[in-house]
Order: C-alpha cells, then sequence, then structure tokens
C-alpha cells in the first residue's frame, strides 16, 4: 500500500489463476511505477501453482484465495464487495503499468464528473484503445516509448462506446448505483462490455486516456488455462447479446438510448 493522506485512496482490484511469471511482473510494476494512493486487492481464483504462495509474501496486499474458481466477474466482484478506496481500478494480471499511470488516471477521472470509467492505451486490446504494432522488444524498451507516448500526448482523451475489462478506472459510487459485474458470464468475456454498457445507460462516459500506456500479454490466463479458452468467447458473447436482445455490437447506440433511463430493477447487478 501507498499512502499519502492528501491524495484520494484507490482499490487495485487484480485476479489471478496461474500464471504466476506474469502476475509477479505485475506486481513489480505497480510497486515501483506508481505513486498515487492505493491498496492492492488480489483475489485468486484456485491456482495450482506457487502463485498464493507468492502473494502471501508480498508485503501490504489484501489476498481472498478461493478454493474454487469463481470466473472473472465472480472474483471481481468478492475484490469489490471490500475495496476501501474512493476510486477502484480493475487491472488484469498480465499487465506490465508504467510510470504515473494511475494519476492520470484518476486525474482524468477527477476533471470531469460526466466520466463513468476511463481506461489506458495499449499494445494488446480493443481497436479504439490498441496501439498497433508497438515498436518495442523488451521492457525496458517499452517503459522508453510509454515515456515518449505520454510526453506526445499529454492530457489528450477521446469517448467511446465500450473499453476493454483490462483496466478499467472508476469511481467507487459507480458500482454503489449500477451494481458490479454480471456473474453469468462465467468464466469470463463480456462482463466488461455488459459493466460499460450500464455506465452508458446511466448516462456516464466511456473515456481512453490517450496520456496512460500500459502494456497487455494479452488473454494469459485463458491461455494458461486452455480448457476454459476455446469456447468463452462464443459462449459469453451469445450469453451479452441475448440478455440485451441485440444481433451485433454496432447496435450499442441504439441500445443504450432504448434503456434510458437507468433502471436499478433492470440494470443493477447485485454482488
Amino acid at each position: 500500500m501507498n499512502v499519502n493522506k492528501n491524495n484520494p485512496l484507490t482499490s487495485i482490484i487484480i485476479l489471478t489463476h496461474n500464471g504466476l511469471r506474469y502476475t509477479r511482473r505485475c506486481i513489480n510494476s505497480i510497486l515501483t511505477h506508481t505513486k498515487a494512493n492505493y491498496e492492492l486487492i488480489i483475489v485468486d481464483n484456485a491456482s495450482t501453482d506457487r502463485t498464493v504462495k507468492y502473494l502471501q509474501s508480498v508485503q501490504n496486499v489484501r489476498v481472498i484465495a478461493n478454493q474454487h474458481n469463481k470466473g472473472f466477474s465472480g472474483g471481481c466482484n468478492q475484490g469489490l464487495r471490500i475495496a476501501s478506496g474512493e476510486y477502484i481500478v480493475l487491472l488484469n494480471n498480465d499487465t506490465v503499468v508504467t510510470e504515473g499511470w494511475l494519476s492520470r488516471l484518476i486525474a482524468w477521472l477527477e476533471s470531469n464528473k460526466q466520466i463513468g470509467i476511463v481506461g489506458p492505451r495499449s499494445n494488446f486490446v480493443l481497436p479504439l484503445q490498441a496501439i498497433p504494432k508497438a515498436p518495442y522488444k523488451s521492457m525496458k524498451k517499452m517503459h522508453d516509448f510509454a515515456a515518449q507516448w505520454v510526453k506526445g500526448h499529454k492530457n489528450q482523451g477521446f469517448s467511446v462506446d465500450y473499453l476493454s475489462g483490462f483496466c478499467m478506472a472508476f469511481r467507487k459510487e459507480l458500482i454503489q448505483h449500477i451494481g458490479g459485474l454480471d456473474e453469468r458470464f462465467n468464466p469470463g468475456y463480456f462482463e466488461d462490455t455488459d459493466f460499460c454498457l450500464r455506465t452508458s445507460i446511466a448516462g456516464k462516459k466511456l473515456w481512453v486516456a490517450n496520456d496512460v500506456y500500459i502494456h497487455h500479454y494479452g488473454s494469459s490466463s485463458f491461455k494458461t488455462n486452455r480448457k476454459v479458452h476455446g469456447t468463452a468467447i462464443a459462449e459469453s458473447q451469445k450469453k451479452f447479446f441475448n440478455k440485451w436482445k441485440i444481433n451485433n455490437f454496432n447496435q450499442i447506440k441504439d441500445l443504450v438510448k432504448r434503456e434510458q433511463p437507468f433502471n436499478p430493477e433492470r440494470h443493477y447487478v447485485p454482488f
């Protein structure tokens, strides 16, 4: 935990399920490159490698060690329930954060109350957040590239229809209003799109921070656990389309207009 009484607290929530080498890199990058106030909450979904033992060795980390895999949304909701921060970040364990990442994400939220969720740019992410063919071959070069990118895009950002769940920052009051992640999307995929959609229905913007860059290895947890990866995307997409009664993602803007205003009985997801 990094404590500065002059700055608001952010709860960083990370899920793990094996993939220890990624988790080490992620946590080390947070410890090295995060100056803002934060607490670190790790929810482990029944890892069978040495992940839990490693997590228990890291100082000032709150660890929830599940005996059974609760999926991405179920694990995130566990973290959300115990989060103490005014702000919350859901962060994948296969990421490497860069200098000043959290301060700039929170700065966007503080600058405009209409921004509901903010996400960074990355190498492996949805097209509108992606920087194709990011020109680096090592983590040192990645940090050099990130520094140059941030310098060249200071205070730039733009709105989108939905964000990738690999890194999402929002105020705690958002979940108090719209709820948590929908656990029907277990084991993963499209719970982030659903969360973004409900945020938009609540009248909030989804924002890409063009001045934040985070490296993402990309779906490493599912690659590490191949038995759930094969059909997870197709099944979750079908659940998403069925829930919202649409056929493709081009219908999302019209869907938001159709569903507004936010109706807690229909749109809130208990967590």
